[in-house]
């Protein structure tokens, strides 16, 4: 599966959003050329060293790339760059700060007077424009600017996702905007400018609490692990004590769940628990009652007794469980990819293609440096020259 064979795009990234984003157009057979800082490379090669001494977001988001190593602020360095966008380059993706890319020769405009067929997506905090355009933007701020850790997290305290969510709503954005630019090229000639902003983005994905505090309405309340405006609908205790996630979607589910769950058909019909408003509303005495009733059972009886009555229901799986999940395991969701320390499994990305995607390895830094500028006509010699400069 390699629908965007033959589509080169050059990348100045770091941490998460932009390397997420051209991960998937390398899933799909573009070749991503990523261009990183020499000695250190990008900073999330340093996070941690949890995968054979690897960083765990680092291949988690750089398989299938070429790693060059440029200091693009020497003058010889910023020509091969401009050399490689301008010969190579379908598309550039940067999320360096605000200004930095322009100042380089990289915003669209400059580009696209020489290559009016350029894709430039430039990823932000906040944007190009606009009061916040400069300030510094982390996945943790932005779930607290987009008004997500508002909404997360327990009444007495707020907490931001486990993920990255703020870089990944971003990245996902990018990336299909690429695809869709991509699209329109080939139908008009013309390249696009996308400015992607992980604020809008995540903004975006808090649409339904947005809508929820519509016109001055209270917003969602913060309810943990369960929903705050369905009920019952979260994790539940149960006797030899684990937890069961279970989840009523209707009246119709509301009537099965009394009487083949809690074995209690009289109380589909209380008054207090007439409607899912209701119930929202007298969640404490319901969830008192529920846990009282799964008291003397085990955790598989209630998931027997959810089973057998089609309530929703989910095991709340640590990641050591997730790596041996047997229905990733039965779909075969599993691939080995190389690396610089030893090959690591990685999870095909979502989706069913008769033929698998790109799954090529996580590059060392600088692997590609030689080869890429050899195309660019930069012979042995200019190579020792730029590397005696510490250019590359």
């Amino acid at each position: 599966m390699q629908p965007l064979k033959g589509i080169t795009v050059v990348t100045l990234e770091h941490a998460i959003a932009a390397p997420f984003a051209t991960r998937q157009l390398a899933d799909l057979g573009a070749r991503i050329i990523k261009i990183e800082r020499p000695g250190s490379g990008d900073f999330a090669r340093g996070y941690d060293s949890r995968v054979n001494g690897l960083a765990s977001h680092f291949v988690w988001t750089n398989r299938s790339k070429e790693s060059v190593t440029l200091d693009v602020k020497h003058p010889e360095a910023a020509k091969a760059l401009q050399k490689l966008v301008l010969e190579k380059a379908d598309v550039v993706v940067q999320n360096l700060a605000p200004g930095a890319a322009a100042r380089l020769g990289l915003g669209y405009e400059r580009l696209a007077e020489r290559k009016p067929g350029i894709i430039v997506c430039d990823i932000s905090g906040y944007g190009a424009d606009g009061p916040y355009r400069d300030k510094k933007a982390y996945d943790l701020l932005i779930q607290s600017e987009a008004g997500f850790v508002s909404v997360t997290g327990t009444a007495d305290e707020p907490c931001k996702a486990g993920p990255s969510i703020a870089d990944i709503a971003a990245g996902m954005y990018a990336y299909t905007n690429i695809l869709a630019a991509l699209m329109q090229r080939a139908q008009t000639g013309k390249g696009q400018h996308i400015d992607i902003s992980m604020l809008e983005s995540l903004a975006e994905w808090t649409s339904y609490p947005l809508y929820y505090a519509f016109d001055g309405a209270p917003p969602p309340p913060r309810t943990g692990a369960s929903h705050a405006t369905i009920y019952p609908y979260g994790p539940f205790p149960t006797g030899d004590g684990g937890t069961v996630m279970m989840g009523l979607q209707n009246e119709r589910e509301w009537a099965k769940f009394c009487d083949v769950v809690l074995l209690q058909p009289a109380l589909a019909k209380d008054p207090r628990f007439a409607g899912n408003a209701k119930r929202v509303a007298s969640r404490d005495a319901l969830r008192a009652l529920i846990v009282e009733a799964f008291s003397g059972l085990t955790a598989p009886q209630v998931v027997e007794r959810l089973e057998a009555a089609q309530i929703a229901n989910a095991r709340v799986n640590s990641m050591h469980e997730v790596w041996e999940h047997p229905q990733l395991k039965a779909r075969n969701r599993w691939r080995e990819v190389r690396t610089s320390a030893g090959p690591i499994p990685a999870m095909l990305p979502p989706g069913s293609w008769n033929e698998g995607p790109r799954m090529d390895p996580v590059p060392a830094l600088g692997e590609h440096t030689e080869a890429v500028l050899a195309e660019l006509g930069i012979d042995a010699e200019g190579v020792r020259a730029l590397r005696a400069a510490e250019a590359i």
